[in-house]
């Protein structure tokens, strides 16, 4: 290890939908963070690790902050929140837009009461013009002292170099916090589980998937043959939900299954076979208990 190395964490933040998963999943290389063009696709915190040959950033990805209509809503936006005095550096997304709308302005507010050094990246510009992005930085900067304004492409990949080298100028000296050769701190049964989710967001209309949630009832490796079994449930709250992940004679958990079964397989580095169920569970974004199973600690919305 180098003698001045540096090592701190980093979260992403922003409204949703702005493409916070499409950046770490960029920044590392790897897709870790599930990604969807509907909003409110990350529920948690998720965390990946680069290492380089100079320092190690701990990326946070974190769900969009808006406002919340339940205690899922309400877990969602406190984990996003928790983190601006948590980390060494904020990546705060938005579009290439010349103003500031209601969200991103509650967000500045936020910003304002923390000492955290904040990057204004400004993403999707592969899609708008060189005056646009110039609009907006000139709007930004008159709302908030940002430490630095990059415009990206986390898509395209645009600008993302740039970006990495910004990152260890503000990080503190200090040793490794994971291996060299660790990307992620997530279990591999919540990423299943997230991949699962992941293609029920791309096949599903478009209210039922802020309904759902996966559970991942059993994870096993046969004893004689490199294969893993899973057994998954999908949850809902309504039956005309659960009629519709089902689909006419089973087709759509059917595609749900074989599109996660890829994904999963590559992560896992493993052939598996995947069963999935469906269940009802009335109101589960409003239950202490079931957000607590399935995932999201209660205790962070106190």
């Amino acid at each position: 290890m180098k003698e001045h190395f540096k090592s701190g964490f980093v979260s992403i933040i922003g409204r949703p939908n702005v493409g916070k998963s499409t950046l770490m999943n960029r920044l590392i290389g790897e897709k870790i963070a599930i990604m969807s063009n509907k909003p409110q696709t990350t529920r948690n915190r998720i965390q990946t690790i680069l290492t380089t040959d100079d320092f190690q950033a701990v990326f946070i990805d974190t769900p969009g902050i808006h406002t919340p209509k339940n205690k899922l809503g309400e877990y969602m936006v406190k984990a996003a929140v928790t983190t601006l005095n948590e980390v060494d550096v904020l990546f705060y997304l938005v579009e290439a837009e010349p103003f500031i709308g209601k969200q991103d302005q509650e967000i500045i507010d936020k910003l304002q009461s923390i000492r955290t050094p904040v990057f204004l990246c400004i993403n999707k510009i592969d899609g708008v013009s060189k005056e646009q992005v110039l609009k907006t930085i000139g709007v930004y900067r008159g709302a908030y002292s940002f430490a630095e304004i990059i415009p990206l492409s986390a898509y395209e990949g645009t600008n993302v170099q740039a970006l990495l080298m910004s990152i260890p100028k503000y990080l503190p000296e200090g040793p490794r916090f994971f291996p060299e050769d660790m990307i992620t701190d997530q279990p591999e049964r919540q990423l299943v589980a997230e991949i699962i989710r992941e293609k029920s967001l791309h096949f599903l209309d478009k209210e039922i998937p802020h309904g759902i949630a996966v559970e991942i009832e059993s994870m096993s490796k046969r004893e004689n043959a490199e294969i893993v079994d899973i057994e998954a449930t999908i949850v809902c709250e309504r039956d005309s939900h659960k009629r519709i992940i089902i689909g006419k004679q089973g087709q759509m958990i059917k595609e749900i299954g074989q599109k996660a079964r890829y994904d999963i397989e590559r992560l896992l580095g493993s052939k598996i076979y995947l069963n999935l169920w469906v269940k009802i569970k009335k109101n589960w974004r409003d239950s202490d208990f079931l957000l607590k199973n399935y995932g999201y600690n209660g205790k962070d919305m106190l």
